[in-house]
């Protein structure tokens, strides 16, 4: 068992999954959360939760390839591949843009495409400037 945990394509699933677990109930929380808070006419879960993934994405690439040399490659992935992967899925706002657009929402469904898409890469962009701050 110990030999398999020091081959990379033995930890590296591992790592994936640890943070997926950790991903997808942070998710399905925090959606129960804005649900029961905001009511379900606006997805705003999936807005806010996409737009948070996407700069957290931004923030941890930029610290693990531009400020911090040391990160093992696993950690890396736990955070990325595995929690935010599973935290940020746009496979739900395909859908919930559907459902707005054939639920007779037309303009509802138009800015939450296309404001979850433009401020899904501004998120990116200053979570790449808030890592980049003090460089």
């Amino acid at each position: 068992m110990l030999l398999m945990l020091q081959e990379p394509n033995f930890r590296y699933p591992i790592a994936v999954s640890l943070g997926a677990i950790a991903g997808a109930l942070c998710r399905y929380y925090l959606t129960l959360w804005f649900t029961q808070r905001f009511g379900t006419t606006f997805p705003y879960s999936t807005l806010i939760i996409n737009l948070s993934g996407c700069f957290a994405m931004g923030l941890v690439v930029t610290f693990t390839l531009e400020r911090v040399a040391t990160i093992p490659r696993e950690v890396t992935l736990i955070v990325t591949t595995g929690f935010l992967g599973a935290y940020t899925t746009f496979s739900t706002y395909g859908l919930e843009t559907f459902i707005l657009r054939h639920a007779g929402s037309f303009t509802a469904a138009i800015i939450y495409w296309a404001g979850s898409a433009t401020l899904g890469v501004i998120s990116v962009e200053l979570g790449v400037i808030l890592a980049r701050l003090g460089k």
